[in-house]
């Protein structure tokens, strides 16, 4: 995450937020390219609202300028980078230790479930079959917690390479950067 956000040049980010993409499909995520590409466009539109910079074209009255184009593409990368990079880092197995933790990690869960269970929640029956849900997942949760200990499993080696390669990845930018100045 640091490697994104203190990365000061946007065509780096940019690349950077296609590495993240690229390691959410490789982790199984499912991307919806039209949905990425029209939240992008939003946020760049919101930030064209504001001219400043050099102004690029104008439609009518509304100016395109150099800075507020920059600022948007950098914000809409930043936080598309952002999600991609929490979706496929963020796992329903993920351990953070102390009470905080087990809060979050067990939240994580009922979202996976909810997630996967979604298609049975339907608009003709929505609040019963939210009800139903809800149910199911707080009697889970009361076996879960009283008989299911999860085992730990260690990383492997290669897991720690694949980690450190993805952590040399996501610098390479920042490090170009700082070699080009």
């Amino acid at each position: 995450m640091p490697a994104l956000l203190f990365n000061p040049v946007v065509n780096f980010r940019v690349l950077q937020f296609l590495f993240f993409w690229f390691l959410a499909w490789l982790s199984g995520r499912k991307n919806r390219p039209l949905f990425t590409f029209l939240v992008m466009l939003g946020i760049v539109i919101f930030n064209l609202i504001l001219p400043y910079g050099q102004v690029l074209f104008s439609i009518g009255v509304f100016k395109i300028t150099s800075g507020a184009l920059m600022t948007g593409i950098n914000r809409a990368v930043t936080l598309e980078g952002l999600i991609m990079l929490s979706s496929f880092t963020i796992r329903q197995d993920l351990k953070i230790p102390g009470i905080f933790g087990e809060l979050i990690g067990e939240s994580f869960r009922i979202f996976a479930v909810i997630m996967n269970q979604k298609k049975d929640i339907t608009r003709k029956n929505l609040i019963a079959d939210i009800d139903r849900l809800m149910l199911e997942l707080s009697g889970d949760t009361a076996e879960n917690s009283k008989s299911a200990v999860n085992p730990v499993s260690r990383t492997k080696p290669a897991g720690f390479v694949i980690l450190a390669l993805v952590a040399v990845l996501s610098w390479l930018p920042w490090i170009l950067f700082l070699a080009s100045s």
